[in-house]
């Protein structure tokens, strides 16, 4: 099956899956609202605590559903099938990780700048968080696939998921939150963009294969 069929594959699957979808992004918009009526209204210290908050609940939300990325498959036997030699399960890997970024990172992307008006982030500092948030929400669908095949089939999956893909994404968490703090502060925000980047660029050339062979591994276990 060829990159294209397997895309199509995912999606069809994603399209009956639409309420686990939701479910982030539910998530996310909650728990960036309910801040606001925690510690008050007040504007100055709403633009400030904007960034690590966003980008906490974008994390926290990514991760609900990635323990289950390679589940169903592997349930029903289709994960063996789709990665029987000479198949490198490349393809697949780049199929889960595209769609689970388009229905999870995608709708959080587009609902992060009306969060980020409630907090009162202005253009510039929304700009640049929305600039942070796409190069770090692919990074996070790659590690959470990544802790989800070397848990494949392991109990209490979630929680190893969790641990081992919460101090992994530390990293872009401070890079992330701190470009914009950075900017609110007037310091220069292209050493935290630069590593942003680096780091997903990292991610994007050495953790698909990792993730191949750990499916792999998982499946001939």
């Amino acid at each position: 099956m060829n990159g294209s069929a397997l895309l199509m594959r995912e999606a069809r699957l994603a399209g009956r899956s639409l309420q686990e979808a939701l479910l982030p992004l539910a998530f996310f918009v909650l728990a960036a609202a309910l801040f606001p009526l925690g510690i008050g209204p007040e504007p100055e210290r709403l633009r400030e605590i904007a960034p690590g908050v966003l980008w906490v609940g974008a994390l926290l939300a990514a991760l609900l559903s990635l323990h289950t990325l390679f589940d169903a498959d592997h349930r029903s036997g289709a994960l063996d099938q789709l990665l029987l030699p000479p198949r490198s399960g490349l393809p697949l890997v780049w199929a889960k990780l595209a769609l689970h970024w388009l229905s999870h990172g995608l709708p959080l992307l587009l609902t992060a700048p009306l969060l980020a008006l409630m907090f009162g982030l202005n253009a510039a500092d929304l700009g640049l968080l929305l600039l942070t948030l796409l190069l770090g929400t692919p990074l996070l669908s790659l590690l959470g696939a990544l802790a989800a095949a070397l848990t494949l089939g392991l109990r209490h999956a979630a929680l190893l998921n969790l641990l081992l893909v919460l101090p992994l994404a530390v990293p872009a968490l401070i890079f992330g939150s701190g470009a914009v703090a950075a900017q609110q502060a007037g310091l220069p925000v292209q050493g935290h963009v630069s590593l942003l980047a680096a780091l997903l660029l990292l991610g994007l050339l050495g953790l698909p294969p990792a993730i191949a062979a750990a499916l792999r591994i998982a499946v001939a276990s």
